[in-house]
């Protein structure tokens, strides 16, 4: 039994330094997007310290959104939210056949 370890994160979400499930992947995307857009700034030829200047404040902004959101909304929540749009606000029926007839079938 001491030669095999215990994995204990069976069934729970993938979590990088506090980042959970599909956020980390947001973030990497943030960043690719970033430096390419660092790519297209230096060959258009704005100054370095002008394209790091950019760069760093889009990237600590990205950052920032990307925690508050995996803060706020967790592993599935965004997905919940997103989701949520689609349903209707309320139902409305003109008549109390479907009820009586549930009442009927059970």
């Amino acid at each position: 039994m001491a030669l095999y370890q215990i994995n204990k994160g069976i069934n729970k979400p993938i979590e990088f330094k506090g980042l959970k499930a599909q956020y980390i992947g947001y973030l990497a995307a943030g960043l690719v997007i970033l430096l390419i857009g660092f790519a297209v700034m230096y060959l258009v030829s704005i100054p370095v310290t002008m394209c790091l200047i950019i760069i760093g404040a889009l990237g600590s902004l990205l950052f920032y959104q990307v925690f508050k959101l995996s803060h706020k909304y967790g592993q599935y929540g965004l997905m919940k939210r997103s989701a949520k749009r689609y349903l209707p606000r309320y139902l409305q029926f003109k008549t109390r056949n479907v009820f009586l007839q549930l009442k009927r079938r059970s």
